[in-house]
């Protein structure tokens, strides 16, 4: 089986690459800038010289406040660039990977009241920002296409590469002796080595469909924040604040926490608690 992976230098597709180097597949991983996925001649032109038989796309537009101001943008990479890609996937029998978001849900005050254990796959989807919309019109794009895939929804992801909360709230907690973390948004953090380890485990056992990959738990930002300082015994002065502190051009959804009991189900698929799962990472990153 020949392996491509796009965005392959992002945080999700730096992940790929370090664990496909582990396994017996060949395998490459093309950079953004290697690839434009919104030139339609381009997707065509790549693929026809890779001839991969499994696509696993981690590009993506990430800026969710930028999005308010340049929904094009957005919209051009996340939907319409995974449109070309399916659509080439759909026509040439390859499988596509594809990775989405928790703000595809509108995450209000109510859901939270009435699905405590958080969004099913199948649960309707209303998003509040650009970012969420641009994403979920990606997925449409994919269903429609008629290709075989695998959509997987993570949340607050975070990893040993790029950028992510973890690694912004140990540079702010050592250059800081007080820090303000929302307290009212309530999810659980993905992380990236888990999401790909069982994103594979889906490939492997011929899995199709979407699912959701998250570490277990229910937690707010603030609480994130406080175990990660007190995991790392770093001193610094916590105080929980509400969003309206913090105001952003996008919306956040106040819920956005991802039901997993689809993919808990499969066999050899391993979720852990978000405190072992950061435990992990930290380890990871003091290497």
């Amino acid at each position: 089986m020949r392996v491509l992976v796009t965005g392959g230098n992002g945080q999700l597709g730096s992940e790929w690459v370090s664990y496909l180097n582990r396994q017996e597949v060949e395998f490459i991983a093309l950079p953004s800038s290697d690839f434009d996925l919104t030139d339609h001649a381009d997707t065509r032109r790549v693929m026809g010289n890779l001839k991969p038989d499994l696509i696993i796309n981690c590009a993506g537009y990430t800026k969710v406040d930028q999005a308010e101001e340049e929904p094009e943008k957005a919209f051009a990479v996340n939907s319409e660039g995974v449109k070309n890609l399916a659509d080439y996937c759909a026509s040439n029998n390859i499988k596509l990977v594809h990775f989405s978001t928790d703000y595809v849900f509108p995450g209000t005050k109510e859901d939270l009241q009435n699905y405590p254990q958080g969004y099913s796959e199948d649960h309707s989807t209303d998003p509040v920002n650009t970012y969420g919309e641009s994403k979920l019109a990606g997925e449409q794009a994919i269903r429609e296409s008629g290709c075989e895939f695998i959509i997987i929804r993570v949340a607050w992801l975070c990893g040993k590469h790029g950028s992510n909360f973890v690694k912004k709230m140990l540079k702010m907690g050592r250059e800081r002796e007080e820090l303000n973390v929302i307290n009212d948004q309530l999810g659980c953090p993905s992380f990236a080595h888990n999401v790909v380890q069982n994103c594979w485990k889906l490939v492997a056992e011929n899995k199709l469909g979407t699912y959701h990959i998250c570490s277990e738990g229910k937690i707010s930002w603030y609480d994130f924040a406080k175990e990660i300082f007190e995991q790392m015994e770093i001193q610094v002065n916590l105080k929980p604040v509400s969003s309206s502190e913090f105001p952003a051009k996008a919306k956040r959804p106040a819920f956005s926490l991802l039901n997993t009991q689809k993919i808990s189900n499969i066999t050899g698929i391993k979720l852990i608690d978000w405190k072992e799962g950061l435990k992990n990472l930290l380890a990871e990153l003091r290497v």
